[in-house]
């Protein structure tokens, strides 16, 4: 029996194309383009889908992204603005999906389908939430990075730092409408501090306290500021370090 070739579907599909294209042009039929095209996307995404009954997860990246542009395509007109996030949104279920069959090997996956994941809300609540965008998307950023941690708390805990780095961004986008510079710098410091003392608490890295105390008093002073005393702090606290690095010195020469 003569081995089936599929550039003759390819061909059939294209002639279709060609048919319904000039159809429209010529006034017989209304959006038929559109749903070919949606339509063959579809097919090839649910193709490649079907792959992933006999274990072949690499499929899903082309199977996910195909049906989504298929969707994308096919979206009515008033859901059109949300184009954008049914795509993304696509795509990011395929790194979920690598993930969960398989989350001691592919853990990496959750990184860009994380991102991914807080791209497409960001689409979906820019209209409702614009104020906020910033604190969505990166806090999904940091969120993800915190999701890597729980996967093996032993060998991933880096990920607490990216992780509440990208967190204290999106707590600052919000503090930085309703604070001064001062304040918010306070805010960022304290989240970096707290991000360490995560580090020093959950993962057992001791040198972690340093960085979170130095952070913590800078961010303390920062709000500090609030109540108006911050300014005579920092004069102090440069006095004293000044006065203390010309007494060592001569205590030393002595």
């Amino acid at each position: 029996m003569k081995r089936f070739d599929p550039r003759i579907v390819l061909g059939i599909l294209l002639i279709l194309g060609g048919g319904l294209a000039l159809a429209q042009a010529m006034g017989y039929l209304e959006s038929a383009t559109k749903f070919f095209w949606g339509g063959t996307f579809l097919l090839g995404g649910f193709a490649f889908l079907s792959l992933l009954l006999g274990d072949n997860w690499w499929a899903a990246f082309p199977g996910f992204t195909l049906a989504s542009l298929g969707v994308l395509i096919l979206l009515p007109e008033p859901l059109e603005d949300f184009g954008g996030a049914v795509f993304l949104g696509g795509i990011a279920l395929s790194f979920w999906y690598v993930y969960i069959t398989d989350r001691t090997n592919r853990w990496w996956a959750i990184i860009p389908g994380g991102v991914l994941t807080a791209l497409s809300l960001l689409i979906l609540t820019s209209s409702y939430f614009e104020e906020y965008s910033g604190a969505i998307v990166l806090g999904g950023f940091g969120l993800t990075f915190f999701v890597v941690y729980l996967t093996n708390s032993t060998e991933r805990w880096w990920a607490l730092i990216p992780g509440g780095v990208l967190a204290t961004l999106a707590g600052m986008t919000i503090a930085a409408e309703r604070f001064g510079e001062f304040q918010t710098a306070g805010f960022f410091f304290l989240g970096l501090a707290l991000t360490f003392l995560l580090v020093a608490l959950l993962a057992r890295m001791k040198w972690a306290y340093w960085p979170a105390l130095v952070l913590g008093i800078m961010g303390l002073l920062g709000l500090g500021s609030l109540l108006q005393f911050a300014n005579y702090v920092w004069a102090v606290v440069l006095i004293a370090v000044g006065g203390f690095l010309i007494v060592r010195n001569f205590t030393r020469n002595a």
